[in-house]
């Protein structure tokens, strides 16, 4: 794998991490200002959440992969 990949993989877990943290900030906020009355949107913001979390493990672990790959 080349360096410019490494460097777009990076990339991609940044942009992966900031957009878990968004929504991670969405999810509290929910709970911390919004709750009992919104209960109606954990469900989905919670989902939101998994899944943008999850994205940043993906991209995460193919960055972990080509950087041992390279050791």
């Amino acid at each position: 794998m080349t360096d410019e990949e490494i460097r777009k993989l990076e990339k991609d877990v940044k942009k992966n991490k900031r957009l878990a943290s968004e929504q991670a900030m969405e999810l509290h906020d929910l709970i911390e200002d919004r709750l009992p009355d919104a209960y109606g949107e954990l469900l989905g913001i919670a989902n939101a959440t998994y899944v943008a979390c999850k994205n940043w493990d993906e991209a995460n672990k193919k960055l972990l992969a080509a950087q041992a790959e390279l050791a």
